[in-house]
Parts: structure tokens; C-alpha cells; sequence
């Protein structure tokens, strides 16, 4: 219950002839100091209504407000000094600082903007064709398969302090171990680890190691996900795919929104991280721990999204999606 509330309803009982804190209480289940200090205006004043403020004026009235979020719009890059010798040239006098708290008090983010690949016209409607082609699959027996990189001493988790900032030593060249994966609503295959460099002889080492555990998995009647990767595309690995999977499926180019394996890796990696792995053996051991733990009903939830995905794209006309 608000403090308004609070007030409104002990200025009710007030009114009612109950004047005990203890039974206003148990009446309301209102903290009893808030009680008592307002019955207290109330026997002073006869109200319960907040006096009024003393204090300085705000040095960032709506005016001011109005003219920095304009500011803002024309330059997104805007610094807070920039703010203030605008402000200054219209007879405002405030500090950065000023400034500042009152643009994260208005929910003012200052980041870098979220890097994505870009989309062509040409891309939006490939996106938009294959939507509309795939948006009704039965996506259960798909494999979603891609690879990532888990980097040691990943720094991007936030935490509260108080004082002074906490500093977290990170080395200047900080290792990765590479990571190819695939999932269905039927399970996932084993973790793939490896630090050297991917090309398309070594993508096809990795799925011939790894197509036994998919058909023990799948059987014989499933499709095969990969983005359009050039190592994927390669004739190798197309030969490859075309002897030993039943369907490899179509994928629109820049669209690692639809794949619904990026979730994943954002989520194995934000547990790994939280580990804190101290060297790459750590790292190695953490991930296929992490990527083990992943519930059922996550892979499950992410295979039924693919619907929710195409109708996004068809929606936006191909434009880039967030799930």
C-alpha cells in the first residue's frame, strides 16, 4: 500500500472514531510508526496531508528538460559539457553533473549502439519469402546447429557496490575456446570444443563425429540447420551433407535472429562466466558443464518460438527481431 493510500485510509478510520494506533493496526496492517506520525497531524492539524517542501528550486525545470531532450535528439552523441554550454548560451547555469543524473533519472542510457548485420532491401525480403514458407513447419525434428567462441575473463555481467568502483584485473590478450553445437526438441548433441581455426575440412571432421549421436537421436527423418557460412557452403561440405543427412534446410542470409541457438550460447556463456573460470581448462570444463545443465523446457520453449519468429519477421517486413 502507497503512502497516499496509507494516509487516505488512517484519515477514514480517524473519521470513524478509531483513534487507537494498535487497532488501526490490525485494522490495516500499516506499520504502526506511520501510524502513529499520522495521528499525530491528525491531532495537530486535523489532516493528514504532507506539507509542503522547503528547499531549493530545480535548477532543470520542464523548460530546461524539454530544450536538453531536444538537444539530444538532433545529436545522439551529445556530451554532457556539450549540454551545459547550451544550456549556458541560454543564461543556464548548471554542471555536467546536473545534467547528468537528470538524464538517467529520465531513463537516459548513454552505450554503444548494438552492432547487427546489416539488411539490404534484398535481405528484408529473402527474410520475409522464407517466413512465410516456413512459418507453419512442424519445427520439432530440425536440428539448430552453429558455433561460437567463449572468451576467458568475459566481462560484461553487472553488479551492485557501494564506494569505490570494483576493478576486476583482465589480462591484455585474453584466450577463446571455440564451441560447435546442435539442438532439437528431441535433446542436444555433445558439446564440440576446439581452439584452432575453423575451415571447411575441419567443419566436416566435426559433423562426421558428430552425426552419430544426431541419428541416434533423430533417426532417420530430421533436417539440418546451418547458417550460410562460406565453410558451410563449401562444395565439401555440401558433398558432405548431401551423402549423410536427409534435408538440409534453406536459410536467409544475416539472420542469426531466427536461429534460436543464439539464445543458448548467450545463456551458456553468461553461466560460465559467472564461474569465473581462472584458465582455458577451467573455461573447456565450465562450458560443457553449462551447456550439459540446459533444460529441457528451454530447448523446448526456443523450438516452439521459430513461429512466433517468422510471424515477427512478416510483421516488420524482414526487419531485425529480438527474442
Amino acid at each position: 500500500m502507497v503512502k497516499k493510500q496509507q494516509r487516505e485510509v488512517i484519515l477514514h478510520l480517524w473519521n470513524e472514531g478509531v483513534r487507537c494506533a494498535s487497532e488501526i493496526q490490525r485494522r490495516t496492517n500499516i506499520g504502526l510508526s506511520t501510524i502513529y506520525y499520522n495521528l499525530k497531524k491528525l491531532k495537530e492539524t486535523g489532516d493528514v496531508a504532507q506539507k509542503p517542501r522547503t528547499g531549493r528550486p530545480k535548477k532543470i525545470t520542464n523548460n530546461v528538460s524539454k530544450v536538453i531532450g531536444q538537444q539530444i535528439r538532433r545529436n545522439p552523441i551529445v556530451s554532457t559539457n556539450d549540454l551545459t554550454l547550451t544550456l549556458l548560451e541560454k543564461g543556464i547555469t548548471v554542471s555536467r553533473h546536473t545534467v547528468g543524473r537528470h538524464l538517467r533519472n529520465h531513463d537516459y542510457k548513454n552505450s554503444l549502439p548494438l552492432a547487427v548485420p546489416m539488411l539490404t532491401v534484398k535481405h528484408k525480403q529473402k527474410r520475409v519469402e522464407w517466413a512465410e514458407q516456413h512459418r507453419n513447419d512442424n519445427w520439432k525434428r530440425t536440428l539448430f546447429t552453429d558455433e561460437t567462441s567463449f572468451q576467458l575473463f568475459r566481462n560484461t555481467i553487472t553488479q551492485w557496490y557501494k564506494g569505490k568502483r570494483p576493478v576486476r584485473p583482465i589480462p591484455k590478450n585474453r584466450q577463446k575456446i571455440h564451441a560447435w553445437g546442435g539442438f532439437s526438441a528431441y535433446g542436444k548433441t555433445s558439446l564440440y570444443c576446439f581452439t584452432g581455426i575453423m575451415n571447411a575440412e575441419f567443419y566436416v571432421t566435426i559433423l562426421e563425429e558428430q552425426l552419430p549421436e544426431v541419428r541416434e537421436m533423430l533417426g532417420n527423418n530430421w533436417r539440418f540447420q546451418q547458417d550460410n557460412d562460406p565453410k558451410h557452403t563449401s562444395r565439401l561440405a555440401k558433398n558432405f551433407l548431401q551423402e549423410n543427412v536427409p534435408v538440409v534446410m534453406d536459410w536467409p542470409s544475416n539472420s542469426p535472429d531466427l536461429n534460436p541457438i543464439e539464445n543458448l550460447w548467450a545463456l551458456v556463456k553468461r553461466n560460465v562466466e559467472k564461474r569465473k573460470p581462472k584458465n582455458l581448462d577451467d573455461l573447456g570444463e565450465f562450458m560443457v558443464e553449462e551447456w550439459e545443465k540446459i533444460p529441457d523446457e528451454i530447448i523446448n520453449n526456443l523450438v516452439r518460438s521459430m513461429k512466433r519468429r517468422c510471424e515477427e519477421i512478416i510483421r516488420t517486413k524482414g526487419e531485425r527481431i529480438n527474442f
